[in-house]
């Protein structure tokens, strides 16, 4: 089935949570560019350079992207995959500094909006033309 063909099947309350979980992501990883380097961050890697509350809010914000999954009916056995994502995004943002760089590059929030994407079988472009 045609990638497009599987996004005209879903209602545009679903469309909004995933373009939703897909722009939180966005802002989480990938929302500015380091001049230079070429490296994009989000809120996630300067959020943890706050110990502790740092790591924690940004893994709220993913078990929310988590939960927008579920919701739309992702399987369980993605939603593990999403969690183990999560986790290990938490894990390494434990360890000073090394889990800052860990942040930088692991990107767990837009990992797990690929496996939505994935299962619905469409692409961000394909998203933003179904407004």
């Amino acid at each position: 089935m045609p990638a497009s063909a599987s996004a005209k099947h879903l209602t545009s309350i679903e469309l909004g949570r995933i373009r939703r979980a897909v722009n939180i992501a966005r802002l989480m990883d990938t929302a500015v560019r380091l001049p230079v380097i070429g490296v994009r961050i989000g809120a996630d890697s300067i959020l943890g350079l706050i110990p502790a509350v740092g790591d924690i809010a940004g893994s709220l914000i993913g078990l929310f992207i988590i939960d927008e999954a579920r919701r739309l009916g992702v399987p369980t056995h993605k939603l593990a995959r999403m969690a183990v994502n999560l986790g290990i995004d938490a894990a390494g943002g434990t360890v000073p500094l090394l889990g800052d760089l860990f942040d930088v590059y692991f990107k767990s929030h837009r990992r797990n909006v690929g496996i939505i994407l994935d299962h619905f079988g469409i692409s961000e472009d394909e998203l933003n033309q179904h407004i």
